[in-house]
């Protein structure tokens, strides 16, 4: 059986799908270059990291598709002095590319085996000023609820953005998820001004939902 070369597929997958999608950014071009994906890949679908779908990582949950992972990070103009969260571990994939631009990242997965599968692949990529928690990340915890960030990243679908999850953006603050539900969800951006807030639809997508979403007042968006 050939061996993939995955640089060449890495630089396919920039060349054809990232760019082609309009995430231009240089910076985000250059940490999905740095990042190696495949390490973020269950074993046995290595030869589907750059395709251009989602893959399952067990627990019914799913690793985005690149474009979606790479217009999201472009998206929300990250800083270097930002704090992230993230919802939704995964992987560690978004984890790690959030980790190259932000000063720290705290990401919560609800499943144990996942939130370790997510940590060995971050410690393996060295990625050290991420913080990976076990919980459920849509609900007020303590461990992350009692601070603010300047980024908040959903990765999986929601019906609706639970009420909490803004209120924990600072002023000046950005946060990306994609609401809806089946056959269509829309990418959405959530800016907090010092005063208010305000959101921009970004483009229509279609994901694997949270689950245990808490019922609770919704984001009017």
């Amino acid at each position: 059986m050939q061996t993939l070369d995955f640089e060449q597929a890495r630089a396919n997958m920039i060349a054809q799908q990232i760019r082609t999608w309009d995430v231009l950014d240089d910076r985000v071009l250059k940490s999905l270059e740095r990042l190696p994906r495949e390490e973020f890949v269950p074993k046995d679908l290595r030869h589907l990291t750059f395709v251009d779908m989602e893959l399952p990582l067990g627990e019914g949950q799913v690793m985005l598709a690149p474009k979606v992972e790479a217009r999201l990070l472009q998206e929300l103009s990250l800083k270097a002095n930002d704090e992230a969260l993230e919802i939704g571990t995964g992987s560690g994939y978004m984890a790690g590319l959030l980790s190259l631009h932000c000063r720290t990242v705290t990401t919560v997965e609800k499943y144990s085996s996942l939130a370790a599968f997510a940590q060995a692949n971050l410690q393996l990529a060295q990625r050290t000023n991420v913080n990976v928690l076990e919980g459920n990340g849509l609900l007020e915890d303590p461990r992350w609820a009692h601070r603010q960030f300047d980024v908040i990243v959903i990765s999986g679908g929601l019906a609706d953005i639970p009420e909490i999850i803004p209120k924990l953006l600072r002023p000046l603050g950005r946060l990306v998820a994609m609401v809806g539900s089946a056959p269509i969800m829309q990418a959405v951006l959530i800016e907090q001004t010092r005063f208010s807030s305000r959101s921009f639809g970004l483009f229509e997508t279609l994901t694997q939902p949270l689950e245990d979403v808490p019922l609770a007042q919704s984001f009017d968006f």
